[in-house]
């Protein structure tokens, strides 16, 4: 089920923007103090490194995505997610829009 509301959140205004406006994200604080962020990333093949463990989830448009250390590009579509390990980093394919949240740790 693709979330569409995420309740009871602190959110920086001021947004992330990477890889020159291809991808601009949100962070987001639960009042639990777990920490998200919300974003898009739009047409581009882009590599991400990771320091923490993360959860991209995918709320709308789709990618493809290939983890660290395989050659087997994979698609996230609304609704399903994929995890990448600490320390490690993937690469993701767009084509139109993808609209995610990242869950960290």
């Amino acid at each position: 089920m693709v979330q569409e509301l995420i309740k009871d959140v602190s959110i920086k205004t001021k947004a992330n923007v990477f890889f020159g406006g291809k991808c601009i994200s949100h962070a987001v604080t639960l009042s639990d103090g777990t920490k998200k962020s919300v974003g898009v990333i739009l047409s581009a093949t882009l590599t991400f490194n990771t320091e923490a463990p993360e959860i991209m989830e995918c709320v709308a448009g789709a990618c493809s995505y290939k983890l660290a250390g395989s050659n087997d590009w994979k698609t996230s579509n609304p609704g399903e997610s994929f995890h990448i390990a600490g320390n490690s980093s993937f690469d993701i394919k767009v084509d139109s829009e993808y609209h995610y949240i990242c869950h960290f740790g």
